[in-house]
């Protein structure tokens, strides 16, 4: 009697713990939209066909009010932030390039690897400089690494820093070769079926790939052999796809936010997502994949455009004021002071100013006032170090101090007046650009689609690095190590 007692407790709990089991969805798809403005859904909705972003926007739960917390508002960055949650002043990746102990350097170059797929540099790549956990990592570790995690983009870093450490893959695209290439910190050689892809799919080396409207077709295409090949989403293992779209900003920058160009990609985007869902409802099964839309930045439209129309608007080159500062100071002191700008940041050069015993602190007032006095674009300019005294409304003193690494952000970081895009004044430039904290480069879009996703959508404030917790508590896996957003109570529980 005791015995059948015990039996039919176990069974009991048994069934009791088989019922409790964790939902998670069986794919988990990121895409980011290099340069997509959070307006583009609604500018181009009208034209967009019934199931790529009209369905995203009809069918998801969009936060309409997401902004990037920090700045320099660029790719590398925006990319890193959406799967860590976290900022340049822990992830160490404070620009698309920075400088480490005075020397010039790249988000992703990595001279320890070799390239898989070519013999070219593009290929050297890696995550190492990235210091913090993604939504790849915690997904592995909470699988006990049994998820797999593949990043995919044109660009070497959209498709390394959001797959992060501990990635099965990242593939991005060597212009120089025509193909899609990866790195020994992944892999020893590409696997059968990406060679495979790359001879059906070769293009003429040098040809720019990056630069055109193909190149969306092209990204996915790739994402798509990569479910189909490595099965991702074919068992109860959620696993992770970061897509990432690049031809959006090489056309952006180029063409600027208006015009046919910028309209014909928005329109292969839309083309390209919907045969990409449709792909997903067949192979993995729709309601069994979570899928979210971002953007890495935003892009503000073109000054000469706008001034067209009796809007003020105008363009601030920073390395063009500075180069006029160095010629000064190098005429007083020997030696050019600052050594790099890069998206508004300034790297001074402290081996010199220190071995010529000039104060360094008298250096920084001296470039910040010959700036400000030079241009009347210039609205200031900071001094990292003592941000928490200088007088500023306080969301762009937050963005500030949450974009500076001490070890790699440089030393002063110029703020423009609104209106200003980071480029050279020219009145024959028709593009764009991005870096600055205001709307048009941090306001992006955000909208989730799919697994336990309901439609609607909220204008509660939400940032860029809440994307990362919201996608952990829907997995209900730990967020990535150096987490600073807060999952989104609209979209978890709905």
């Amino acid at each position: 009697m005791i015995r059948k007692i015990i039996t039919s407790i176990m069974l009991i709990g048994t069934a009791l713990s088989m019922t409790a089991q964790i939902e998670r969805p069986k794919l988990v798809v990121g895409i980011t939209v290099d340069q997509m403005r959070w307006d583009y859904l609604y500018y181009y909705y009208n034209q967009f066909g019934e199931g790529g972003l009209k369905r995203l926007v009809d069918e998801g739960f969009s936060c309409e009010n997401t902004m990037i917390n920090y700045v320099p508002t660029v790719t590398a960055i925006g990319h890193t932030s959406i799967y860590t949650g976290s900022v340049p002043a822990l992830t160490g990746i404070a620009g698309n390039d920075f400088m480490i102990n005075g020397k010039s350097t790249y988000c992703t170059q990595d001279d320890e690897v070799q390239s898989v797929g070519s013999n070219n540099k593009d290929g050297q790549m890696s995550p190492h400089y990235l210091l913090a956990s993604g939504i790849g990592t915690v997904m592995k570790i909470a699988t006990d690494y049994k998820a797999k995690v593949i990043g995919i983009a044109l660009k070497d870093r959209a498709a390394i820093l959001p797959a992060g450490h501990g990635a099965d893959a990242a593939y991005w695209w060597d212009t120089a070769a025509g193909h899609y290439v990866s790195s020994t910190y992944y892999m020893k050689e590409l696997p059968q079926w990406v060679q495979k892809f790359n001879k059906e799919n070769q293009q003429t080396p040098g040809k720019n790939v990056k630069g055109s409207v193909e190149g969306v077709t092209m990204t996915f295409k790739m994402a798509e052999a990569a479910v189909e090949n490595e099965q991702l989403g074919q068992d109860d293992t959620p696993d992770l796809l970061a897509v990432s779209v690049s031809s959006t900003d090489y056309i952006g920058h180029a063409y600027g936010t208006r015009g046919q160009e910028n309209h014909d990609v928005y329109m292969q985007l839309d083309k390209d997502l919907t045969h990409f869902f449709n792909y997903l409802d067949q192979k993995v099964g729709k309601g069994n994949y979570l899928i979210w839309l971002s953007a890495d930045h935003g892009g503000m439209h073109n000054y000469n455009l706008m001034n067209q129309h009796n809007i003020a608007a105008g363009a601030y080159a920073a390395w063009t004021e500075c180069d006029q500062f160095n010629e000064k100071f190098k005429a007083e002191h020997g030696f050019k002071a600052v050594t790099m700008v890069n998206a508004d940041r300034i790297y001074l050069n402290h081996q010199a100013i220190d071995s010529a015993h000039i104060d360094l602190q008298s250096v920084k007032k001296e470039v910040a006032e010959f700036l400000k006095q030079n241009n009347n674009r210039v609205y200031r300019v900071v001094d990292y170090e003592n941000i928490m005294n200088t007088t500023l409304p306080e969301p762009i003193r937050e963005r500030i101090i949450n974009g500076y690494n001490p070890d790699r952000s440089g030393d002063l970081y110029v703020i423009t007046i609104p209106g200003t895009v980071d480029a050279t004044p020219d009145p024959k430039y028709i593009g764009t650009g991005h870096s600055v904290w205001n709307p048009y480069d941090s306001h992006i879009p955000l909208v989730f689609m799919g697994w336990h996703i309901k439609k609607g959508q909220t204008s509660t404030p939400t940032r860029i690095v809440d994307i990362a917790p919201t996608i952990c508590e829907l997995l209900h896996i730990q967020m990535p190590s150096a987490c600073v957003g807060d999952a989104i109570n609209e979209v978890i529980h709905q």
